[in-house]
């Protein structure tokens, strides 16, 4: 019996997890950009820099938060890629949609970083992380869904990736929710929450999700 295109496309998920690593490392790169220097023009004494360098504290804090929400987000990812038998085109497709998402990061980051101060801002900067987080607690579910995960799994690694992404996403909710008192209370609570993720295997509630 002959497979067909659909059989047979996107199963590898090596190439997946390869192309991946190219798009975060892209995306991570752009984030940067909007760091520059200070414009020499304008700068003629020691106060001159330090006030251009205080006007770049959003930037700062926008790139630091996106930078590891990315990191974050990759070690997701690749802890999934890693544990599936082979991908399908289906699955492929949506990992891609998340890749779409992760493209997306550097304008919500560069937006919140020049408005940040409006709550606006901080909503469109919101959705792309939720969307991210949506979009890979989908692919776990089809991963279940279509027994996908390699025989070796940990029996509870199924059940663990999935309360992981719905307890991040949260406390990115309260982070936001926090706008109501002022926007930068927000991110400094976001940039926290990923700091906590980042050393989480240390936490006693984190090293067990």
């Amino acid at each position: 019996m002959s497979l067909t295109y659909n059989q047979i496309a996107g199963r590898s998920a090596e190439r997946l997890a390869g192309l991946s690593d190219g798009v975060f490392a892209f995306a991570m790169t752009l984030l940067v950009l909007d760091l520059r220097t200070p414009e020499l023009e304008a700068i003629h004494n020691e106060s001159d820099l330090q006030t251009a360098l205080l006007g770049l504290v959003p930037n700062l804090l926008t790139y630091i938060s996106s930078f590891m929400i990315l990191g974050i987000l990759w070690l997701g990812q690749q802890a999934q890629l890693s544990k599936l038998k082979h991908s399908t085109r289906d699955l492929t497709w949506i990992h891609l949609g998340i890749l779409f998402l992760v493209t997306m990061v550097p304008f919500s980051t560069k937006l919140f970083a020049a408005y940040i101060t409006y709550r606006t801002a901080l909503a469109v900067y919101w959705l792309n992380i939720l969307a991210m987080g949506v979009a890979l607690s989908w692919t776990w579910h089809y991963v279940g869904k279509a027994n996908l995960l390699k025989e070796d799994a940990p029996p509870a690694f199924y059940a663990s990736v999935r309360n992981r992404i719905i307890f991040a996403q949260s406390l990115y909710a309260v982070g936001v929710a926090l706008c109501v008192f002022n926007t930068y209370v927000s991110i400094v609570f976001i940039i926290v929450v990923q700091l906590a993720f980042i050393v989480g295997p240390r936490t006693r509630l984190l090293s067990r999700l």
